[in-house]
C-alpha cells in the first residue's frame, strides 16, 4: 500500500510497494539501519537483523540505551541497501549507482514470548551464516536474560531499484571518456581460524564458498 511516507516523488518509476520486491531485498541484506528520534535528536544505529513474514527483528543487550528506548514502543524507520554496480558516465552529472533499497516504517515491540525469542535468535544467526545455529553452543538462561529482542512490524514500506547502464546526454556520446558499469558484490573469503581452535576441527562445509 502506498502512503504519504512511502510514495516516491523523485523517479517514481523506480519505486515498488509489493512484498515480492521488498522481502528479497530484506532477506539478502546483512545489516539494517534503524533510525529514531529522541528528544528532538535523530539517531541511526546499524545492526544485524532478520525478517519473519512481515516483521523485522533485531536483538541486543538489555543494558543498551538504544534498546531501552526501543522497548518503550517508538516509531522507527528501517533501511536496507544493496549496491550492485557503479555507473560511470561521460559527464560527472550522470554518474550513478545501481542499487536495491528498502525503507520501512513501524513501531517497536519487545518480544516476551520465549518460543518467539528463541526463533528470532536462531533466524538472525542463520540469516548471517546459514547452517551456523546447529553448529554452536546455543544461548543459556543467563545469556537469554541479558538479551532483548525487538520486533518491528512492517506497517509501511517501499523499495527503490536502479538497474541498467549509462544515461548520458546525447550530445556527450562522442566525448573521449570511458563510460560503463562496474559491478559490485559482497564476496566471502577464506575463513581464518581462531588461534586457540582445538586441533582437528575443520572448517565447516557451510563456510565453503569456493
Amino acid at each position: 500500500m502506498i502512503t504519504s511516507r512511502t510514495k516516491l516523488t523523485r523517479l517514481p518509476k523506480r519505486g515498488f510497494h509489493d512484498p515480492e520486491t521488498i522481502y528479497p531485498i530484506l532477506d539478502q541484506g546483512l545489516v539494517c539501519h534503524v533510525s529514531y528520534v529522541l528528544h528532538g535528536q535523530p539517531f541511526t544505529i546499524p545492526i544485524a537483523y532478520c525478517r519473519i513474514d512481515a516483521t523485522i527483528y533485531i536483538h541486543g543487550s538489555v543494558g543498551s540505551h538504544f534498546f531501552r528506548e526501543l522497548a518503550k514502543g517508538v516509531d522507527v524507520c528501517v533501511s536496507v541497501t544493496m549496491i550492485d554496480a557503479l555507473v560511470l558516465a561521460r559527464s560527472a552529472f550522470h554518474h550513478s549507482v545501481n542499487y536495491r533499497s528498502v525503507v520501512a516504517f513501524g513501531k517497536t515491540q519487545v518480544v516476551e514470548d520465549e518460543d518467539e525469542r528463541w526463533l528470532v535468535l536462531e533466524r538472525i544467526t542463520e540469516h548471517l551464516v546459514p547452517g551456523r545455529w546447529a553448529d554452536v553452543r546455543q544461548p543459556n538462561a543467563s545469556e537469554l536474560k541479558k538479551t532483548m529482542v525487538i520486533a518491528i512490524p512492517i506497517n509501511e514500506a517501499s523499495a527503490k531499484v536502479r538497474t541498467g547502464g549509462v544515461n548520458d546526454d546525447p550530445e556527450d556520446a562522442d566525448l573521449p571518456y570511458w563510460a560503463g558499469v562496474v559491478p559490485l558484490s559482497t564476496t566471502y573469503h577464506t575463513p581464518i581460524p581462531d588461534p586457540d581452535l582445538r586441533e582437528g576441527i575443520e572448517v565447516p562445509g557451510y563456510l565453503s564458498w569456493e
